[in-house]
């Protein structure tokens, strides 16, 4: 209930319900695109100095060991499931989609750990970036192995070279490495100089971009629920078997409360920004409406309004 009435989550339901009685209110794309580069330049700021503060030490490793395990672990299992029931290149593209990562969803979680006096490390943004990549690594290889099984006229998709450097490079990736850096480097007179932007604005920014979000949900959540029933259960259930594999992974490891329920909302998140611009390029034969409308149509709220605190509760009852 407390994450229901924290503002920023009450203005994505207002969104969602002012898409559903088809209201003219809209966020402008440019706008949008500010939000969205905004939060991705706080957050790694945020983590930069934090990152400044503590130094490289075995925690970190470990976490980040947890979050590469499951940027694999996700994918795979997701395609194994799914490549019966759709596509196998509608699996591969979806797979990927869900074995990447939220940003927005991970700065939820950051916000609502923070509202429940749990202290999130800024490192965390880290993983963030590293599970980003090695879904698409994995699907594009996957649908490069599939061409040469059809053999279509020996076609050859995209290169794996020019896939990561689009996804590497891409802007939002980009941004958030970059902050990361000047976060770091800049240490705690950064900090200090930038908290006005970055820390006293920030929640203001989120609960905006929150609220096109939601306009967004409910513009694809028609398109969603037009899916086979196979999909919309995956959509609506694999996050809570990925977050389930990622508590029991940091429970084996000794990873401290705050990371593992990260990571827990990091592997049941999906991608609906980064991944799905670049499976356009990628898997061609892929139909976007698929993997996009599931990420966002049903995944992004069910992780927004029930699936960040439901992980919370979870780590709390196993880890104390």
């Amino acid at each position: 209930m407390q994450n229901l009435l924290d503002p920023a989550i009450l203005f994505f339901v207002f969104g969602c319900f002012a898409g559903f009685i088809k209201s003219n209110l809209e966020i402008p794309r440019s706008i949008a695109k500010f939000l969205s580069l905004y939060l991705l330049m706080a957050l790694g700021l945020k983590g930069g100095f934090a990152l400044a503060q503590t130094g490289l030490n075995s925690d970190i490793a470990i976490s980040l060991a947890v979050a590469i395990l499951m940027a694999f672990i996700v994918p795979a299992l997701g395609y194994q499931f799914l490549k019966n029931k759709i596509s196998k290149f509608d699996a591969a593209a979806v797979a990927a989609s869900y074995g990447s990562v939220s940003a927005v969803t991970f700065v939820t979680a950051v916000q609502f750990l923070e509202q429940s006096q749990l202290s999130p490390n800024g490192y965390m943004a880290i993983a963030l970036v590293i599970m980003e990549s090695p879904a698409i690594i994995m699907a594009v290889l996957l649908a490069n192995m599939l061409r040469h099984e059809l053999d279509r006229n020996n076609a050859q998709g995209p290169s794996l070279k020019a896939i990561l450097h689009e996804s590497f490079t891409d802007g939002a990736h980009l941004l958030l490495l970059g902050a990361m850096a000047v976060g770091y480097l800049s240490g705690e007179a950064g900090k200090v100089v930038m908290q006005p932007f970055s820390g006293d604005l920030f929640k203001g920014m989120l609960a905006f971009f929150l609220l096109d979000m939601g306009l967004m949900v409910a513009k694809n959540f028609k398109e969603a629920k037009s899916n086979s029933l196979a999909l919309i259960g995956y959509a609506a259930l694999s996050p809570l078997v990925h977050a389930s594999l990622a508590m029991v992974l940091c429970l084996l490891l000794g990873v401290s409360l705050a990371d593992t329920v990260l990571l827990m909302v990091l592997s049941a998140s999906a991608s609906y920004i980064v991944v799905p611009a670049v499976l356009r390029y990628a898997i061609p034969e892929a139909n976007p409406s698929i993997y996009f409308g599931l990420s966002i149509g049903i995944t992004f709220p069910i992780n927004i309004l029930i699936g960040i605190p439901l992980y919370m509760w979870m780590a709390q009852r196993v880890m104390g």
